[in-house]
């Protein structure tokens, strides 16, 4: 099979993947998902005209001209209105989220009335009709539709379900990914390594980026260079209900890359299995009914990069959630040789200076090399067969961090 070009691959890999089924959850459990339908307010707010400030519900009329003297006769705050009516030359107490009484139009604030030893107030300053007053639906009216499908529901979002009545949301059904490490010579973080062994450090990275994009992550573990035991975790995933199953090496073509024959022998139909990138070029893909299938390069750094471009992008489709990668124009921090014939995601440092971005690569760009990765900001984008660049030319960064 030739090398399919990125763009191609992803347009693949996301093809028929739309947003999982909705479930209804508790409006505490809410937080950073994916709604799945429009959500429509199911009361008015404010419910009634309401005073926006501490001071006296009058009569406009009434303060026309002053200073004039007026009449309290209650008090209404949150919660506890004032059940009778304003009349001429009188004037209640109110808090501010109180209903407005009954024959008022206007609210005097309190630090433009004067109270009298009678219990009265002069009121110092007119007030035009209507003034800190909050009508009744200002915010939203009952069957407003105030939020659309597919928002995140942040805090501001989660506030305003919950002040249009909501307990439950109908939400997207987080995708399930699950991952498989697989190789004789892995072992778990803890372990002490013999003399052909390494400790395995792919999942956890892998585990994170689809976490982040909106996934619930099984670990299935370490499962060995034998085809009937990752027959056997496969087997697993399917019966959890996982909607992507990425395994973590023996991805390639080698004596012990086992996991392209096994997805073959288990139903699997491979859409591709060479990309025109580096890291990255063992990277497989291929679905059977609703499940995807990602077979990810053994190499630490192939892996991330991967899960980067093709595993965050197909969580978020499934998720409901839109994606866009963080492309950002910069300069080079030093010169660069020509391309070859693959897409190249180069390890860079990330700087700010004077407003422009600068992406210095690193030397050494090996793909097994996870220390330059946790050093760099970026990766510098190389379209395939790009010429040779000098420092301080421009340059396409895939930012890694915020």
């Amino acid at each position: 099979m030739a090398l399919l070009p990125v763009d191609e691959a992803l347009r693949l890999l996301l093809d028929g993947a739309v947003a999982r089924p909705a479930e209804r959850v508790a409006l505490s459990d809410a937080a950073g998902r994916v709604l799945a339908a429009p959500l429509e307010a199911l009361r008015t707010q404010p419910p009634f005209d309401a005073s926006a400030m501490d001071g006296y519900a009058v009569r406009a009329a009434d303060v026309a001209s002053v200073p004039v003297r007026l009449a309290v006769i209650g008090t209404a705050a949150a919660g506890r209105g004032f059940s009778g009516e304003v009349g001429a030359g009188q004037a209640v107490r109110i808090l501010t989220g109180a209903p407005l009484p009954a024959g008022a139009d206007t609210v005097v604030i309190q630090e433009n009335a004067r109270r009298l030893d009678d219990g009265g107030i002069k009121v110092l300053e007119t007030v035009a009709t209507g003034r800190h007053i909050r009508r009744r639906g200002l915010d939203f009216s009952a069957g407003d539709v105030l939020l659309e499908a597919g928002r995140v529901l942040d805090p501001a979002a989660l506030s305003l379900a919950a002040a249009a009545n909501h307990a439950t949301l109908d939400i997207v059904t987080r995708p399930l990914v699950a991952i498989i490490a697989t190789g004789d010579e892995l072992l778990l973080p803890g372990s002490e390594p013999g003399p052909d062994q390494i400790i395995a450090s792919n999942a956890y990275g892998v585990a994170a980026i689809a976490s982040a994009a909106g996934a619930r992550v099984l670990d299935l573990g370490i499962v060995g260079d034998d085809r009937a035991a990752i027959a056997e975790r496969l087997a697993d995933a399917t019966k959890a209900g996982t909607d992507v199953v990425v395994t973590l090496g023996g991805a390639s073509v080698g004596d012990h890359d086992l996991v392209h024959e096994v997805l073959g022998s288990q139903g699997v139909t491979l859409d591709f299995w060479k990309i025109a990138m580096r890291p990255g070029k063992p990277l497989m893909f291929g679905r059977r009914d609703d499940m995807r299938f990602l077979g990810m390069p053994g190499n630490p750094v192939a892996s991330l990069v991967c899960s980067q471009l093709f595993l965050k992008p197909l969580v978020a489709a499934l998720g409901g959630r839109q994606h866009e990668p963080n492309l950002r124009p910069a300069v080079l921090g030093a010169p660069m040789a020509a391309n070859d014939l693959r897409q190249d995601y180069v390890r860079a440092r990330i700087a700010m200076k004077d407003g422009v971005l600068t992406a210095t690569p690193f030397s050494v760009q090996d793909s097994s090399m996870l220390r330059i990765l946790a050093d760099s900001g970026g990766l510098i984008v190389r379209a395939p067969f790009a010429p040779a660049a000098d420092q301080g030319d421009s340059c396409t960064v895939l930012m890694l961090g915020a």
